[in-house]
Order: C-alpha cells, then sequence, then structure tokens
C-alpha cells in the first residue's frame, strides 16, 4: 500500500512540476506586446534573414478569421524554434514552438485573426533568425469582430 502511495504521490509532484517549468519560460512582455516590432525584440529577434526554407500554408482568403488554419514547416537545418506572428492582430505575438535535437519543425495551428494581415513564421537555427511572410485575407474578423 505504501508503493501506490509513494507512486501516487510522485505522479502528482511531476504534474505539478510541469506546469510551472513551463510557466517559468513563459515570456509575458513578448505575448503582451502590443506590436510585431515589440514582441520580437521582446524574444531577441533582430533582423531575420528571408528564407524559401520556411514554408507557410494558410489560406489566401479566410472566410472566417475566428478559425483560420496555418500549417508551418521549417527545412533549415538545426531548427530550434517556430514563432508565429501576426502583425495586425492586438497581440501579435501568436505562439513560440520549440523543438528538441533532431525534431521535426512542423506545426499545425488555428489562429484567430481580427482582419487581413501578414503572417510571419521566424525559425531559429544556430542562434540566427529566417522569416517567411504570407498574407491572409479576412472576410469576418475573429478577434471580436
Amino acid at each position: 500500500m505504501n508503493r501506490i502511495r509513494r507512486a501516487l504521490l510522485a505522479a502528482l509532484v511531476i504534474c505539478i512540476a510541469r506546469p510551472r517549468a513551463a510557466l517559468a519560460a513563459w515570456n509575458k512582455d513578448a505575448f503582451g506586446a502590443k506590436t510585431a516590432g515589440d514582441a520580437l525584440k521582446s524574444l531577441g529577434i533582430g533582423n531575420a534573414a528571408p528564407s524559401k526554407e520556411v514554408t507557410i500554408d494558410a489560406p489566401e482568403i479566410a472566410e472566417n478569421g475566428a478559425v483560420v488554419p496555418i500549417e508551418i514547416t521549417s527545412n533549415v537545418p538545426g531548427t530550434t524554434a517556430l514563432i508565429v506572428v501576426i502583425d495586425n492582430n492586438p497581440f501579435p505575438l501568436i505562439a513560440r514552438f520549440d523543438f528538441k535535437e533532431n525534431a521535426l519543425p512542423f506545426v499545425k495551428v488555428n489562429v484567430k485573426m481580427g482582419e487581413t494581415s501578414d503572417v510571419r513564421v521566424i525559425a531559429e537555427a544556430g542562434g540566427k533568425h529566417y522569416v517567411a511572410t504570407r498574407e491572409v485575407k479576412v472576410t469576418i474578423g475573429g478577434c471580436g469582430g
């Protein structure tokens, strides 16, 4: 019976510790920034080089900005993070996905867009930043509109 209690206690500690570790990495300034420039500055991203190795698969026209599906792939060797920024959203920094070594840098995400905007994806690799941009036209806003 003591083994079961210890196992349950250990599982509880792990469940509590993991979310705290994730919150420790939370960049409040970046995700709370009102402009894309401020968000990227808070992440320490200056000039990102345009790259065809970062691809964004998103609709050219989003009929409903409340749910805009986006697929992102980086073929930049050694990609460790993908950062999604929607310039015209009230809080432009949408997401940051971190990858362990040898992971496939690919994500699918549904985002909200209040209006037509550029969607920018920045890939981090080897201490450098690479960017791809795609305009998505929104016919019905999704950010409270």
